[in-house]
Formats: structure tokens, C-alpha cells, sequence
């Protein structure tokens, strides 16, 4: 206890703060790269004449194949090697490649420009989380984790917002090499004033020096049963959630006539407003419950799924601009309340030696659903309803609106989790990385 009351009086004062400040500032800059690209659909499928399961490839499934082959190793590395250095790094490269994407002239360029850019994403977030983990003690890890993820609030509003009036008014490849150059002060700031914290040194028995391998810790993921529903709960929202926005920006083009920056435009504040203030309140939250029984954390993200289920289907099927325009504004800010809980279930369900690999392993399944699932399968259905029906363009509308049904699985999933999830941290507190 004596070593844990000095670890907490170190990690106390404003520096934790300012280390949780720069991890959600890179968390920022890793989803607006990625969600830019959906925000510029329709100007590249028109230039390069790509059909939307071939756009569904090239933006989600490129990017996705390399970011999850490449996000378990390096997990491991994570759990290795300094992690301040890694993210650094790993900044710096995915910039540099979204610079890349912006200057590519065909379709294989962007290809392999956008391969770039999921090798480097791969590397950022699993350190990330680690050395939150390591700055804030378990009790107000979901707290911690619930401001880490209005990173993604605002990366998607950038994404949506900045990369949509960029494309109206300089191109589609002007945006991305605005977007690329724009991380590149990050990876700097990063690498000269973040500094490494010791492993563990927050948990109840203390700093440790052990080293996990992958098998230990997929071996020690399936023995909890807590673990392995929170990562299936987390792929399937990914899917509902991140999924379905995929594919909004074209939605509202398509079916509501607007211009690729009148969507951004429009989506922008939902990330932007609505989920920056979402996240904010699920970081009150998860504060003021922080003493209180451990499952409040799934059964809050199993609510607020359900009851955004309903208003992301309504979002879909409404004729009217304005009606769907209300639904999303109910459906769009719902979809990170899951990040916070998620990501401190994840690093308290295993030791500390195990705490980017699972964490890699959650990107990898969450990732393979957003990235690869989503976007290929919403477009090859897109492709094969549109000449069956009376106006193709709306192909996509029944096709999201098939996908919004998928909240109610995910939530499942997280109910679920709640049945062993006090047995199965206690039993990953108790355990150490040899014994797992």
C-alpha cells in the first residue's frame, strides 16, 4: 500500500493531466485521418470511377487489412518497448502517409498510401491506453478513458467538417495532404515532453517489470469470460455504430441531395457538439459511479445502445431531411459513450504486462468489423439492391437500414459481460503474467 499511496501522490498533479491531454490530442489526429476519407466518397469513386464496393475497398478495406495484421505485434512491442517513443513514431509515419494519400494519382497509389497509413494508426492507440493506464489508478480508469475518447469526437468532426469544405473548395487531394501535414507538430510535442511511466506502478500490487507473450495473453483473453464478451460486444457496436457512419456522408448525398461539404457540414456537429458532450457527461458519470459495483460500466453501455437503436433505424428510413437529420443527432453522439467503459474494462480484466496486447487485439477485432466488414459488405449489398430497385440511388438507405438493427446485439453482449465481470477482475488483479 505504501508503494501504491507514493505512486498515486507522484501521478497526482497536473502532469497526469497533461499526458491524458496529449494521448487525446494523438487520438484526435488517428480519426480524422481515417474518417476523412469516408467524408471524400463520392469525389474520389468519381474521379478514379470506382464502383462502391471497389471505394469500399480502397478507403475502409486498405487501410483496415494492414492496420489489424500489423496492430498485434505491434501491441506486443508496446508492451516491450518505450511506449512515449512508439507513438511518436507511429504519429509521425501515418501523417506522413495521409501526405502521401493527398498526392496520389491513381487508384494504386492510394492503395498503397492508404496501407501506409493503417501500418502507422496500428502503432498509436495500444501505448496510448497503456500509458493512461499508468497515470490514473482503476477506480477512475473509465473516467480517464471516457475524456481519452473525445479524441474521437473531434477527429471525426475534423474528418467530417474540415475535410468536406477542404474538398468544396481545393479537392479531395488537398484535403488529405492538409490533414497529413497537420500531425506532424503532434508526434514532435509527443516525442520532447510525454514522459514514460513505470508499468503498473498504479496496480494493487505495484510496478512490475514482467513481460507477457502473445500466447500467454490470448490464452488469459479466453479464460475470462467478462473479456471475451465486452471485445465481441465492442467489434458488433463498432459494426452498428462506426460502420453504418461509414457510409452517411454518401447517404445524405445519394438519397437527401446535399453536396459532399453540405454533409460534412451537417455531420460535423454531431461528432463535434454531440459527442464531445456526451463524452463528457459519460466522464461525469463513470466519475460519481467510481465506488460503485463494477458492472455499472456494462450496463450503462448496454442502455444507451438499446435506446439508440431505434433512432438509428428511424434515421435511415425518414423521407424528410429534417427528420433524419434529428435522428442522428440522437444516434451519431451515442456511438462513443461505448469507448471510455470499453477501454478501462480492458486494461483492469488483464495484468498490466497484457495491457496493450489486449488492447491491440480489441483494435483488431474492432477495426476488422469498422474497416473491413462494414464498408466492403454495406457496399457489395449497395451494389446488388441498386439494379433491382425503381431509384438505384437509394440503395444504400435500405441497406443502412437493415445494418441499425445490429445495436441489440451488441448490446447483448455487454449484459452478458456483466455476469463474471467482478469475478474476472479479481482475477486478473491477482494473477501475474507468469501464472495467466
Amino acid at each position: 500500500m505504501a508503494a501504491l499511496s507514493g505512486a498515486l501522490a507522484a501521478t497526482s498533479h497536473k502532469g497526469r493531466w497533461y499526458v491524458l491531454v496529449m494521448m487525446t490530442a494523438v487520438y484526435a489526429v488517428n480519426i480524422a485521418d481515417r474518417y476523412v476519407v469516408s467524408t471524400l466518397i463520392e469525389p474520389i469513386k468519381a474521379e478514379l470511377a470506382l464502383s462502391d464496393a471497389s471505394v469500399g475497398f480502397l478507403t475502409g478495406v486498405a487501410l483496415a487489412i494492414f492496420y489489424v495484421s500489423a496492430g498485434i505485434p505491434l501491441g506486443v512491442l508496446a508492451d516491450r518497448t518505450n511506449r512515449r517513443n512508439m507513438i511518436a513514431i507511429s504519429l509521425a509515419a501515418w501523417s506522413f502517409m495521409t501526405m502521401l494519400c493527398g498526392l496520389a494519382q491513381n487508384f494504386w497509389q492510394l492503395l498503397l498510401a492508404r496501407i501506409g497509413v493503417g501500418i502507422g494508426e496500428a502503432g498509436g492507440t495500444p501505448p496510448s491506453q497503456s500509458i493512461i493506464a499508468d497515470r490514473y489508478p482503476a477506480r477512475i480508469r473509465a473516467a480517464a478513458m471516457s475524456i481519452f475518447a473525445v479524441g474521437a469526437a473531434i477527429g471525426a468532426t475534423l474528418g467530417s467538417t474540415g475535410g468536406g469544405w477542404l474538398s468544396d473548395h481545393y479537392g479531395w487531394r488537398m484535403a488529405l495532404f492538409i490533414f497529413g501535414i497537420a500531425g506532424l507538430p503532434f508526434a514532435l510535442l509527443v516525442w520532447l515532453t510525454v514522459a514514460e511511466p513505470k508499468r503498473g506502478q498504479l496496480d494493487a500490487r505495484g510496478p512490475s517489470e514482467e513481460i507477457a507473450t502473445l500466447s500467454q495473453t490470448l490464452a488469459f483473453v479466453r479464460s475470462q469470460k467478462a473479456l471475451m464478451h465486452v471485445l465481441a460486444g465492442s467489434a458488433v457496436i463498432t459494426y452498428w455504430g462506426w460502420g453504418t457512419l461509414w457510409w452517411t456522408p454518401s447517404f445524405l448525398v445519394r438519397s437527401h441531395g446535399l453536396s459532399v461539404g453540405e454533409a460534412g457540414a451537417l455531420l460535423g456537429p454531431m461528432h463535434g457538439v454531440g459527442g464531445t458532450a456526451i463524452m463528457l457527461l459519460s466522464a461525469w458519470i463513470m466519475h460519481r459511479l467510481a465506488h460503485q459495483d463494477l458492472r455499472y460500466q456494462t450496463w450503462f453501455v448496454a442502455a444507451t445502445t438499446l435506446l439508440a437503436v431505434t433512432p438509428s433505424l428511424l434515421a435511415y428510413s425518414a423521407s424528410s431531411l429534417q427528420l433524419a437529420t434529428l435522428m442522428l443527432w440522437l444516434f451519431v453522439p451515442v456511438i462513443y459513450l461505448y469507448l471510455g467503459p470499453t477501454a478501462a474494462l480492458l486494461q483492469n480484466l488483464v495484468p498490466c504486462a497484457m495491457r496493450s496486447q489486449v488492447f491491440a487485439i480489441f483494435l483488431f477485432l474492432s477495426n476488422f468489423a469498422n474497416l473491413v466488414v462494414a464498408p466492403q459488405l454495406i457496399g457489395i449489398a449497395s451494389d446488388l439492391i441498386g439494379p433491382r430497385i425503381d431509384d438505384p440511388r437509394e440503395s444504400l438507405r435500405y441497406v443502412l437500414m437493415v445494418n441499425a438493427v445490429t445495436g441489440l446485439w451488441a448490446a447483448w453482449h455487454y449484459m452478458a459481460a456483466a455476469k463474471e465481470l467482478r469475478q474476472n477482475i479479481a482475477r486478473a488483479e491477482g494473477l501475474t503474467a507468469q501464472t495467466a
